[in-house]
């Protein structure tokens, strides 16, 4: 680590220093975090290439003897007419959440994103929440029902003590009481838990209509083959396809995944693939997977509108949850649901689907803003809100 900035601890505790740290230095972090609480793929240096508009830094924890405990990828946003910037850790930072001197290295994030320029600042802390097996969302689902009507499986203390010590220092949690929140990130992922499981204990876990789905792909014909960056036209022909079906809009170009795909391989040959789901010489699938130390993620998939009924997208997943297995990754990510529960919801379509994988909801801590000390910054964080909620 080189050229430490800021330095902030209670004086009976470690005393961290924050500064910049190369990008090799910090991917050995990473590298060093392994396991289903391991780093997100949102916080790999690669990440910053793929976001247009943005600048970024990276910067790193570390005593004063030397040594990283924490990094974190910071994205830089503009506010149009000033040299203030909202700062943006999607997802992050990769620290260790368990410390309970949270103070001894915000304290120093804040400090020097405020001499960066930032006006607010807004983390998406790594600690789960809740979660709710398969079973147990399938049992409490019905009309008007939400995720926050049903009784969670689990509850995570830590996670229940940082949302407390940072509402105590006067972060604010993205949508309030809003139970999906106003998050950029999704608040509530499906999770398919890997560790200790074969394939045989993954193939039981799917519900009784995948494996069928899965079934009738292969006796159909489907083929599942990992494409290049020649099909990602393609795949975004497929997903322009699924939005106008599907009634959503991602609101992303062709050329953002071209730059996702090549900057992530880039940096490490492998971490994104597109896999391709054919029958009959012509692909109605394509899904995209991202794999960070011992998590894998499904980002995004796009399918055709006919011939539904050979079942390409079960396929797809079944083989890119056996490839996470055969990578030892600890879990398999389906990203983000709805916390609806009501089957009449047109959103309740997606929950349903994942639900049939055997995995878990995960609510997330979501993400938390404040904005920095000062009138000023206080006065562009109330007009970045208010920008927010016109989008």
């Amino acid at each position: 680590m080189s050229a430490l900035l800021v330095t902030a601890a209670p004086a009976e505790r470690r005393t961290l220093r924050l500064g910049p740290v190369s990008p090799e230095v910090y991917r050995a972090f990473l590298a060093s975090r392994t396991g289903a609480d391991g780093p997100s793929f949102l916080q790999v240096p690669a990440w910053a290439q793929v976001k247009n508009g943005w600048c970024h830094q990276l910067v790193g924890w570390g005593p004063e003897s030397g040594g990283l405990t924490g990094v974190a990828l910071v994205l830089l946003r503009p506010f149009p007419g000033t040299r203030k910037y909202f700062a943006y850790l999607p997802e992050g930072p990769v620290a260790d959440w368990a410390d309970p001197d949270l103070d001894g290295w915000l304290a120093p994030l804040l400090g020097h994103l405020r001499a960066s320029g930032a006006f607010a600042v807004r983390i998406g802390p790594g600690p789960a929440y809740r979660r709710w097996n398969a079973a147990t969302v399938k049992a409490g689902s019905g009309p008007g029902r939400r995720l926050s009507d049903v009784l969670a499986d689990e509850v995570d203390p830590l996670g229940t003590a940082v949302a407390e010590r940072l509402r105590a220092r006067g972060w604010r949690r993205c949508g309030g009481a809003s139970e999906d929140g106003a998050d950029a990130q999704p608040r509530h992922v499906f999770q398919v838990p890997l560790t200790g499981r074969t394939p045989d204990d993954l193939w039981t876990g799917l519900n009784q209509e995948w494996r069928r789905n899965v079934r009738k792909a292969r006796k159909s014909g489907v083929e599942i083959t990992v494409g290049s960056a020649a099909d990602l036209p393609e795949f975004y022909r497929l997903l322009r396809v699924t939005e106008e079906r599907d009634g959503f809009r991602l609101g992303r170009s062709l050329a953002y995944y071209e730059r996702q795909y090549a900057v992530l391989n880039a940096e490490h040959p492998g971490r994104m693939k597109l896999y391709l789901a054919r029958h009959e010489g012509e692909t109605l699938a394509a899904h995209t997977m991202v794999t960070v130390g011992g998590r894998v993620w499904y980002q995004t998939g796009a399918s055709a509108d006919h011939r539904r009924e050979v079942r390409p997208s079960n396929a797809l997943q079944w083989r890119m949850m056996l490839d996470a297995h055969a990578l030892g990754a600890a879990v398999y990510d389906l990203r983000g649901v709805p916390s609806t529960l009501d089957p009449g919801d047109r959103a309740h379509g997606l929950l349903r689907w994942k639900l049939g994988t055997g995995g878990q909801v995960v609510e997330t801590l979501g993400e938390w803003e404040t904005p920095m000390q000062g009138t000023t910054n206080h006065a562009l964080y109330r007009a970045f809100q208010a920008y927010l909620a016109r989008r």
